[in-house]
C-alpha cells in the first residue's frame, strides 16, 4: 500500500453476532449436553471487512444495521474498539440484531444456526439519504459485501460512481452443472463498479491445485468482464488470485501457507484489498496484498482476533521471493 494520507473506506455489509460453545458432541432431538468456553463476539462480511480495513491503516465507516438490543450495542462498542467507525450502523427498533449460534465439538466439527435479524432491514431510503451519500461520495472507496440487497447495493453503486469512489462488488455468481455461468440477474448497476469480486457456486472443484480448477477460474473471469465488468478479481484459495481485465487475465501466486482456520479467509481478502484500492494501488499490487492478508488469517484459529496488521502483511510480502 501507498504511504501518505490516511485512505477513507466506507463499507456497507452485514453485522450478525457469534454465539459460540463448544460441546462434547451435537445434541440430539430432545437431548441436551454439557458445553463450555462461551463466546459472543461481532462476526459478518461487513463488520469482519470492517475490520481488517481498519487494521490496515483506514478510516473505515461501516454502513449496516443492528436491533435496537444488547447485542447490537455490543457490536458496535467491540467494533470500535478495533477502530471501525459505527455512526451509520442503524439501530432497528423492532427487530433483533443477527444472530449466529455455532456449536463445535470435541473434533472441531460445527454446526450452526443464522438468523438474519436487522441486516434483512437495511433499506434503500438510509443507504441513499443525503448524510449516507455524503459519505460514500467522500470516501475513497467503498466495499458492498455479499448478503446486501440487491436494490440497496446498486443504490450505493451509484452514489459512488457519481462521485468517483471506487466500488469493489462482492457478490455470488453461479455456475451451470457444464461448468457455465448461469444468466446474471442483477441491477446494471453492478456492471459500473470498478472491480468485482465474485464467489464462485457451482464448480466442481478436484482438488486444491488442480490446474483445471484455474483454467475454470479464468473462464469465469474471462465471461464477466465480457459481460461488461472492468475488472474481476477471483479468488482461488491456496492457488492465488486471478485479475482479470480487457487485457486479460494475470494470476497472482499468494504465499505459502497450511491453513488452519478459514473462518475469516474471505473477509480479510476483502478488507485488505479494499484498504489498498483505497491508498490507488492498481489492482495487481491490491490483490496480492489481499492474498497475503487472507494467508495471514488462515494461519490463526477465530475470525476478528485472526485478522492481520498492515505491518504484519508487509512483513510476509517481503518474505516471499520475487
Amino acid at each position: 500500500m501507498m504511504a501518505g494520507r490516511i485512505p477513507k473506506v466506507v463499507v456497507l455489509g452485514p453485522v450478525y453476532v457469534d454465539m459460540a460453545m463448544r460441546c462434547s458432541r451435537f445434541p440430539g432431538p430432545g437431548q441436551t449436553t454439557e458445553g463450555s468456553g462461551f463466546a459472543c463476539i461481532p462476526t459478518g462480511a461487513g463488520a469482519l471487512s470492517a475490520v481488517q480495513a481498519a487494521v490496515c491503516g483506514c478510516q473505515v465507516h461501516l454502513l449496516g444495521k443492528v436491533g435496537n438490543d444488547v447485542f447490537g450495542t455490543m457490536a458496535c462498542e467491540s467494533l470500535v474498539r478495533y477502530g471501525v467507525n459505527t455512526d451509520f450502523v442503524y439501530k432497528a427498533p423492532a427487530i433483533s440484531t443477527g444472530i449466529i449460534m455455532t456449536l463445535v465439538d470435541e473434533s472441531g466439527e460445527n454446526s450452526s444456526c443464522v438468523s438474519q435479524g436487522a441486516n434483512r432491514a437495511l433499506s434503500h431510503d438510509e443507504v441513499g439519504c443525503a448524510l449516507a451519500e455524503q459519505l460514500i461520495g467522500s470516501a475513497d472507496a467503498c466495499l458492498i459485501c455479499s448478503g446486501i440487497d440487491p436494490a440497496v447495493a446498486a443504490m450505493a453503486i451509484r452514489v459512488g460512481q457519481l462521485n468517483r469512489t471506487r466500488v469493489i462488488v462482492e457478490t455470488p455468481v453461479h455456475l451451470d452443472d457444464a461448468g457455465h455461468l448461469k444468466p446474471l440477474e442483477w441491477p446494471k448497476e453492478f456492471f459500473l463498479a470498478d472491480v468485482l469480486v465474485p464467489s464462485v457456486v457451482g464448480t466442481v472443484l478436484r482438488s486444491e491445485s488442480s490446474p483445471g480448477t484455474v483454467s475454470e477460474m479464468k473462464y469465469v473471469g474471462t465471461e464477466l468482464v465480457a459481460a461488461g465488468f472492468a475488472c474481476v478479481v477471483v479468488k482461488m484459495g491456496v492457488r492465488g488470485t486471478l485479475v482479470v481485465d480487457r487485457d486479460g487475465p494475470i494470476r497472482v501466486v499468494g504465499p505459502e501457507h497450511r491453513p488452519v482456520d478459514g473462518t475469516a479467509r474471505d473477509e480479510a481478502f476483502a478488507g485488505a484489498l479494499t484498504a489498498a484500492i483505497s491508498a490507488q494501488d492498481p489492482p495487481v499490487r491490491a490483490a496480492k496484498f489481499a492474498s497475503a492478508a487472507a494467508a495471514l488469517a488462515c494461519r490463526r484459529f477465530g475470525s476478528l482476533d485472526a485478522l492481520p496488521k498492515k505491518e504484519e502483511i508487509i512483513e510476509l510480502l517481503q518474505a516471499e521471493p520475487d
